[in-house]
This record gives structure tokens, sequence and C-alpha cells, in this order.
């Protein structure tokens, strides 16, 4: 017995290690740098932080920051000495902002396509539409194509940018985004929950019915507080997946039904138990 116990703390403590060691190096959503950008001929730079993704919608947010070269601000005045402009493609919608002679360019938000299955949750990965970024200088239609700078800003995810294929148009980017593994590791945990209330309801039906056990009232109202609280452990997934997904159809369903079917047997164990003289 004494082993049994101690077995049991010592993988409680390892998961809890774990869990904690890959929310540390995964998990906390530092801001990370995923590409470097390169400055245009007059110093102008681009950067584009990731904040959010929206796995069901399809997108993910970002923060377009135009930072212009020496050459095109007023020392004084911080101001633009000629009109300029930019072009984020890839958006949901069309973006280009324009900042006129004497401005001082501000960070605005784009909305990018992301394609993906939300469904294979939490093990969901997304590829992002063909991303270019260009500048239009003064009253000139001419573009001029901007290397940005990506940064990861959104805890719980993993971005990546491919290396261009041999061949490849110059100036075009694509962002992988995954879940991180510490978001897996916090699923999973949420799952063996949600397993081990199913699997503890179940023992302890099965065991007063074989008479291994006296019946106590109470315990009614344990297994209707265990069936309410499906609902918010699997609400309480990270960034909690839509109604539907394989954990519904694999878990969730399943633990529901047998904590249903386990009220039952404990309520045959009353009638019998407790029937009248």
């Amino acid at each position: 017995m004494k082993v049994r116990v101690i077995a049991g703390v010592v993988v409680v403590i390892a998961v809890y290690i774990t869990t904690i060691a890959l929310y540390a190096s995964t998990g906390l959503g530092h801001p990370s740098q995923v590409s470097k950008s390169t400055p245009t001929t007059d110093g102008t730079t681009v950067t584009i932080d990731l904040n959010e993704v929206h796995s069901v919608k399809g997108d993910m947010v970002a923060n377009v920051t135009v930072v212009p070269g020496p050459g095109l601000v007023d020392p004084q005045t911080h101001g633009l000495l000629e009109d300029l402009s930019v072009a984020v493609q890839s958006a949901v919608t069309p973006t280009r902002r324009t900042w006129a002679k004497g401005m001082v360019p501000d960070v605005f938000p784009v909305a990018l396509i992301l394609a993906g299955d939300p469904g294979a949750y939490p093990f969901d990965h997304y590829r992002s539409g063909p991303i270019t970024v260009e500048l239009f200088r003064g009253a000139s239609h001419v573009p001029i194509r901007v290397t940005p700078a990506f940064f990861d800003r959104v805890p719980g995810w993993m971005f990546h940018i491919p290396s261009r294929e041999s061949g490849a148009v110059p100036g075009v980017y694509r962002v992988d985004a995954r879940r991180s593994p510490s978001t897996a590791a916090f699923a999973a945990v949420l799952v063996g929950a949600l397993v081990a209330i199913a699997t503890l309801g179940a023992v302890v039906a099965v065991q007063t019915a074989r008479n291994r056990r006296k019946f106590q009232p109470p315990m009614t109202t344990w297994f209707a507080a265990m069936l309410f609280a499906v609902v918010p452990l699997r609400n309480a997934l990270p960034d909690a997946p839509p109604i539907g997904t394989w954990i519904d159809v694999s878990v969730v369903l399943w633990v529901i039904v047998t904590l249903v079917a386990s009220m039952c047997l404990y309520l045959t164990c009353w009638w019998r138990h407790l029937k009248p003289e």
C-alpha cells in the first residue's frame, strides 16, 4: 500500500513539474522575434506584431508599425517630409494606411487570413496566406517591397516562417501557427480530470450495487455535482474549441453518459436499500 501511495505521489509531482516547465518555456507569451527585418534603401522598417489568433474565425490580428527612415522625418517635429503609405496583402479586407506630410505614423491593426482545422484541437495548426508589405512614397505609385520583422506576442501559440523555396517570389511570407506544448499539456490534464470523475462515479455506483459498500443518501448530490462540473471543465480548456470537436465526441459525451448511468444505478440502490418496512 505504501509503495502505491509513494508511486502515486511521484507521478503527480512529475506531471506537475512537467506542466510548469512546459508553460515556462513555451506558454508564457514573452515577445519573441520570429524573423528579422531588412530596412529599405531609405532606412524605413516595418514590424508586424502577432497579437491574437482566432482559430474558429480563421484569422489572426496583428499590429503593423512603420518606422520611417531618417530622410523621411523632420528631425525637429518628427513628422513626415512627404506622404507615406503602406499596403498589407493577405488581409481579410484590403488594408492600406496613408499618412500625410507632417503626420507621425501610428500603429494600426490588420486581420490576416489563417487556414487550418480547429477540430483537431489541441493539435491543430494553421498557415496564413501569402503576406506582402509594400510602401508608397509621395505621389509615386511604384511600390517598394519591404521585408518586415515578425514578433510573436500570443500566449499559448508558437509561430514559424518557413524559409523561401528556390524560385519563390521575394518579399512574400507565410506564417505557420501551432499551439504550444504547454497548451496541449493543459488540455491533457483537464481531459484526464473529466475521465477521472466519470471513473470515480462508475466505481462508487457499481460497488454500492454489489453491496460492497453501504448506500449513503448524501452521495446522490455528489453525483449531481460531478455531472454539472463537466461543462465548466470542458470550457476551461485553453482557447476552448468549438462544440463538436473530437474531444466532445470521444471524451465529454461519454463522461456525461457514464455519470448519468452511474447516477441511475445508484438510485436503484436507493430504491432497494431504503424501501419502507
